[in-house]
Order: structure tokens, then sequence, then C-alpha cells
């Protein structure tokens, strides 16, 4: 069993949006939300810096900094990557499509 916080909760009370850069979004294939796939987050340079298991409708949530973020999926359905430009604090929106 996984200890990551729960990826279904938007957000945990007390964060901070002004001063915190959160990317969050969903892994799909098709328009089906995909769970349990293993949703990793590379750097600009494409080092892993962490990694969470999608939540039963598919979300995902990585406090990260500003900067080109890679998110990639992999998961039974398949597997698939989008890019996240984190320009700043706020909160940054990704999908992910596998397949």
């Amino acid at each position: 069993m996984c200890g990551a916080p729960d990826q279904a909760q938007l957000l945990p009370a007390g964060t901070d949006l002004t001063k915190e850069t959160v990317v969050v979004g969903r892994v799909v294939a098709g328009t089906e939300p995909v769970a349990g796939a293993f949703v990793r987050l590379l750097d600009g340079g494409g080092e892993f810096t962490a990694e969470v298991v999608s939540s039963a409708s598919g979300d995902f949530r990585f406090f990260a900094g500003p900067g080109n973020w890679t998110v990639r999926a992999l998961s039974r359905s398949g597997n698939g990557e989008t890019q996240v430009t984190a320009d700043g604090p706020g909160l940054h929106k990704a999908e992910v499509a596998v397949g």
C-alpha cells in the first residue's frame, strides 16, 4: 500500500496558492479516469523529482516549484506524458492521456 496522501482531495487545508506552486490533474484513457497509475514528475532536464499514485478518479497532485515540468503516467491502460509550465505560484493543471 502506498503511503502517499489521498490524491482525490484537491488541496490540503492551509495551502496558500499565492506562495505555493501546485501541479494537479487527471490521468485518462479516452474519457475514462485511470486509477492506480504511477504518475511521475520530471524536471526541465528530465530528471525524476517525485511520484504519486492516481486516485480512483484519476487525480494526482504535486507540490513543485516554478519551471518546466513533464508529468508522465505509467498504467495498465498504457503510458503517456504531458508538459506543464508553472510560471509561478498557483494551481497549474495538466491532463495525461494514456493508451
